[in-house]
C-alpha cells in the first residue's frame, strides 16, 4: 500500500484495474485507493504479468502492506519468486513482509504452475473498459469506469466531456437511466426500529468524512481560536469586473470576486510571515511559499485544494487553475497532492447568500478567512447617504501564533487591496 498523501497511515482498496495475468507497463493504472483526502488511481512503478492479487476490493490495510505482485508466477530453482511485491518501498523502508520472509532463508508459497488457476487468488478486478473502433481501450477515470459497471453502462457508447475526451463521473451519471447518482458506500449501514423520533437510520463515514471530523474537533480543542471582523467596499473591485466582462472574448476566463480575495489575501500573506506559517510542537513554522487552499463543497464533505504560490500568479491563472480544480473535485479526479500543502485557507459561502461567519482553522494553519456575500447596502459619504457593495470578511487567528494586532494589521491589508483592485495586479 503506497502513502499517497502526507497524512494518510491505510488505505482502501476500492477496485483492481488490472486482473491477474495481465501484462503491465510502467505508469499503467493498476488499482484504485480510498485515501484520507481523496479516492485515486495509482499507476504502477513496475513492468511484468499481474501475478497475484493480495488485497481484495473493499478491504483496508496500513502503508507498506504488499497489494499485489508484479513478475512471473513460475518459481526458480531455489524456490524462491521472481514476482515483485507492487508499490513503492523507499530507501531505508523495511522490505515487505514475502521479501523479509525470503532473505531470512525461509521459501515463501510456491505459486502454481502455468496453466492451474491458484486456490486463493482469483481475478477481482472489473473487465476491462470496452474498446472504441481502432481497438484502443476507452478513456475513462476510474470512478467513471465503477459507476459505469454498477449500472451496467457501455463506456464506449458515451462521450467524455473530461480533458482530452475522457469520460468522468458526470457523463456517466447524465447518461444513467436511474435518477440521480449512484449510491455511494457511505449510505445507510442499518435501520433502527420506530422511536420518539422517528425511524433512526445509520450511515459509515468516509475516509474522508472520518478525517474531516477528526481534524475539526482537533482544531477547536487545540487551538485557541479568535475572531476578526471586517467590512470591505467592493465597489470598485464590483464596477472593474464589469468591465472586464464586456471586454472579454466569449470564451474567456473573467476572474471571480473569490479570486480576487484569494489574490488579496497572497499579497497580504507574503507581507506577514506569521500569516503564512503554522505553530506546531511548541515553534514557530515559517513558509516560504504562499499556498492557498480554497474550501470546494463536495459530495457529503468539503474538500480544500490547493492553488500553489498564489503570491506569484496573476488573477487571470489564478481563475483557469481554481476553475480547473473545483472541475476535478467534483469530477471525483482531484489527487492528494493537489489537496496538500496549503499555507493559509479561504472560504467562501456568499454565493448561498450567506452574510458571514465564523469557519474553524485548518490545522496546522494560523487562520483561515471566511467570506460573506457582496450586497449593496446604504453608506454614509461626505455627510451624504450613498450606496456601496459591502461584503464581510471574518478572519478566524490560532492565538499561538498570530496574536490580536498583528492579524488585525494583517486582515487590513486584505481589505485595502479588495478596496483598490488594481493593486492585485501589481
Amino acid at each position: 500500500m503506497p502513502r499517497l498523501s502526507d497524512s494518510m497511515e491505510e488505505g482502501t482498496v476500492l477496485q483492481w484495474l488490472k486482473a491477474v495475468g495481465d501484462e503491465i507497463a510502467v505508469g499503467d493504472e493498476l488499482v484504485e485507493i480510498e485515501t484520507d483526502k481523496a479516492n485515486m488511481a495509482y499507476e504502477s512503478d513496475l513492468a511484468g504479468t499481474l501475478s497475484e492479487i493480495l488485497v481484495q476490493e473493499g478491504e483496508t490495510v496500513s502503508i507498506g502492506t504488499p497489494i499485489a505482485r508484479v513478475g512471473e508466477a513460475a518459481a526458480d530453482e531455489q524456490g524462491t519468486s521472481e514476482s515483485r511485491p507492487a508499490g513503492p518501498v523507499g530507501a531505508g523502508d523495511p522490505p515487505p513482509p514475502a521479501v523479509a520472509e525470503a532473505s531470512s532463508g525461509e521459501v515463501p508459497p510456491t505459486p502454481p504452475p502455468a496453466g492451474e488457476e491458484p486456490e486463493t487468488a482469483a481475478p477481482t478486478a472489473e473487465p476491462e473498459a470496452p474498446a472504441n473502433g481502432d481497438g484502443h481501450r476507452v478513456k475513462a477515470s476510474p470512478l467513471a469506469r465503477r459507476l459505469a459497471s454498477e449500472q451496467g453502462l457501455d463506456l464506449s457508447q458515451l462521450h467524455g466531456s473530461g480533458p482530452g475526451g475522457r469520460i468522468v463521473k458526470a457523463d456517466v451519471e447524465s447518461a444513467s437511466p436511474v435518477a440521480g447518482p449512484a449510491a455511494e458506500p457511505s449510505g445507510p449501514s442499518s435501520v433502527s426500529p420506530e422511536t420518539a423520533k422517528g425511524q433512526v437510520t445509520y450511515e459509515d463515514l468516509s475516509k474522508l468524512q472520518s478525517t474531516i471530523a477528526r481534524r475539526m474537533a482537533e482544531s477547536k480543542a487545540t487551538a485557541p481560536h479568535f475572531y476578526l471582523r471586517a467590512t470591505v467596499d467592493m465597489s470598485q473591485a464590483v464596477e472593474g469586473r464589469r468591465k472586464l466582462k464586456a471586454l472579454a472574448a466569449e470564451d474567456s476566463v473573467v476572474p471571480s470576486f473569490n479570486d480576487m480575495v484569494v489574490k488579496a489575501c497572497a499579497l497580504a500573506l507574503r507581507e506577514h510571515p506569521r500569516a503564512n506559517g503554522a505553530y506546531r510542537d511548541g515553534r514557530f513554522e515559517l513558509y516560504s511559499r504562499v499556498n492557498v487552499g480554497v474550501a470546494v463543497a463536495a459530495k457529503d464533505a468539503l474538500v480544500v485544494p490547493t492553488l500553489f504560490d498564489a503570491d506569484r500568479k496573476g488573477l487571470r491563472q489564478l481563475a483557469l487553475e481554481s476553475r480547473e480544480l473545483a472541475q476535478r473535485v467534483r469530477d471525483g479526479q482531484i489527487t492528494p497532492p493537489e489537496l496538500s500543502g496549503a499555507t493559509f485557507t479561504v472560504s467562501n459561502l456568499g454565493m448561498y447568500g450567506i452574510d458571514g461567519f465564523s469557519a474553524v482553522i485548518n490545522p496546522p494553519q494560523a487562520a483561515i478567512l471566511a467570506v460573506g456575500a457582496i450586497e449593496e447596502r446604504p453608506v454614509v459619504r461626505n455627510g451624504e447617504i450613498a450606496t456601496a457593495h459591502l461584503m464581510q470578511v471574518d478572519l478566524a487567528c490560532d492565538h499561538r501564533i498570530l496574536y490580536g494586532a498583528p492579524a488585525a494589521e494583517f486582515l487590513a491589508r486584505i481589505r485595502a487591496l479588495l478596496e483598490e483592485p488594481l493593486l492585485l495586479a501589481l
